[in-house]
């Protein structure tokens, strides 16, 4: 019955993976178990590591019954998902949502938002004790018409000093009052000022600076790129179109704030940045045996991720031709945004000023529960959906080990004390860049009264530090 068991399952995978199956209801699954054996059909199939999950391992169970018992033992599906993945140290990203709308707002940069873009950190010898710090405000927010600006701090929400155990509840919240704090030589002193904010659905246009610095013979083009948001392409290539068109001759990147997105868009992005490689191999793709050995039988160019001269919308891309693009980045760095450093350098010089990366070289895909896990035919049931990590992607050369991080060619962490205005030439990031280009002496060096540890930051509070494939493979 086993053996029978595991190659019903590997059936049914194929199945899956050729979109003609069944749906899950043909299989002896009752009612309320249907969520459960979505989750664990879905990571079964498409997991990157479901080969090293004992309950996922295509033997463990020996028929559907048997399945079953294991399913009934959850009575919540985020806590049979969260239980079926692998140790956290290998995977910090999986996910499974209880409404598939709010993933898919999540993804497309549409969230319920007030405006401030924040990061948080540890206070100085506290391993619980973080606070807050304005990393942007959105245009056309709520914030944009408070009085709170880049580099404000906040040591608590509605009077509750944050720490690890009650940000999330604190700063869930749809309205709240940020008790603001003085950066004073490095202490974080309350000052008794107070904002009250309100969040909206709000949709974030990723590009939320550009501009051209002429410096001498150099037209330095400058972006702030914020996401990889499938919808905003057009946008973001009106952009490049632009800064081709003032004829610039370098281009920083500012990926700080960049936590990822759509490897799609990415692809477009290295193009844009690029343009004289069209058609050669940016990244390629590495799944689980199972789903990669299917994918490869029906065509290996699926695994393959190119450089291209067409958006999604088969629209031409505004392409620099550069040979070398200067890229900014934080601990908040991640996913989509380490691709185009990783898969752009073994092509272009990739010059990378700030802090080490995120270490996110894996990518995922959103599985609904329809017969093949794709949003056509989901079930009308309920809303779950998950949000797996399925992939590992390298660049040219079979690079895609960095786990830990990518580290700058010149290390500069934002100092708290000497933040600046974003897009003013002498903000120290963006200065250190205009330095590097000119040679013009402009390096900062860094000497801040006090460096605080990175925690987390909206985005990854979110879970926006996604990199993601837009399709489910056929």
């Amino acid at each position: 019955m086993r053996k029978y068991f595991r190659l019903t399952i590997l059936l049914l995978s194929t199945i899956y993976l050729l979109q003609s199956c069944e749906k899950h209801e043909d299989y002896n699954v009752p009612d309320n178990l249907r969520i459960n054996d979505f989750v664990w059909k879905g990571l079964n199939l498409y997991y990157l590591w479901q080969p090293f999950v004992p309950y996922l391992d295509d033997e463990r169970f020996g028929s559907q019954q048997e399945l079953n018992g294991f399913l009934s033992g959850y009575s919540d599906p985020a806590v049979l998902f969260n239980n079926l993945l692998i140790d956290e140290s290998l995977d910090r990203f999986s996910v499974i949502f209880s409404n598939y709308n709010t993933l898919e707002g999540l993804l497309s940069g549409t969230t319920k938002n007030n405006g401030v873009d924040y990061g948080l950190r540890y206070k100085s010898g506290s391993n619980t004790e973080i606070f807050g710090w304005v990393r942007y405000i959105l245009p056309n927010s709520d914030a944009s018409g408070k009085d709170i600006h880049r580099g404000d701090i906040f040591y608590a929400v509605n009077g509750e000093s944050l720490t690890i155990n009650n940000y999330k509840s604190l700063l869930a919240n749809d309205t709240y009052t940020l008790n603001l704090a003085d950066y004073d030589s490095g202490n974080i002193t309350p000052n008794g000022e107070t904002v009250t904010l309100t969040k909206t659905i709000y949709s974030e246009n990723p590009v939320l600076i550009s501009q051209v610095i002429n410096s001498g013979d150099n037209k330095i083009g400058y972006m702030v790129y914020n996401g990889f948001y499938p919808n905003y392409e057009s946008q973001l290539n009106n952009t490049f179109g632009q800064l081709k068109s003032e004829g610039v001759t370098d281009l920083i990147l500012d990926l700080r704030y960049n936590s990822g997105g759509s490897i799609a868009t990415a692809s477009r992005l290295a193009s844009m940045i690029t343009g004289q490689f069209d058609g050669q191999l940016l990244g390629k793709e590495q799944w689980n045996a199972k789903a990669q050995a299917h994918l490869e039988g029906l065509n290996q160019d699926d695994l393959i991720n190119k450089f291209t001269a067409k958006l999604g919308n088969n629209a031409t891309i505004s392409s620099l031709n550069l040979m070398r693009v200067y890229v900014l980045t934080s601990r908040s760095t991640a996913s989509a945004s380490e691709l185009i450093i990783n898969c752009l350098e073994p092509y272009i010089d990739v010059i990378q000023i700030g802090d080490v990366t995120t270490g996110k070289n894996v990518g995922s895909i959103t599985l609904y529960d329809s017969a093949d896990f794709k949003p056509e035919g989901r079930t009308s049931r309920h809303t779950y959906a998950m949000q797996p990590i399925v992939l590992k992607i390298v660049n040219k050369d079979g690079f895609g080990d960095y786990t830990n991080g990518l580290n700058p060619d010149y290390a500069l962490i934002e100092d708290l004390g000497n933040l600046d205005v974003l897009g003013n030439e002498t903000e120290p990031l963006l200065s250190t860049a205009i330095g590097i280009i000119t040679s013009d002496g402009r390096l900062v060096r860094q000497n801040p009264d006090k460096i605080f540890k990175h925690f987390k930051d909206l985005k990854t509070i979110n879970r926006q530090d996604q990199m993601y494939v837009e399709q489910t493979p056929r």
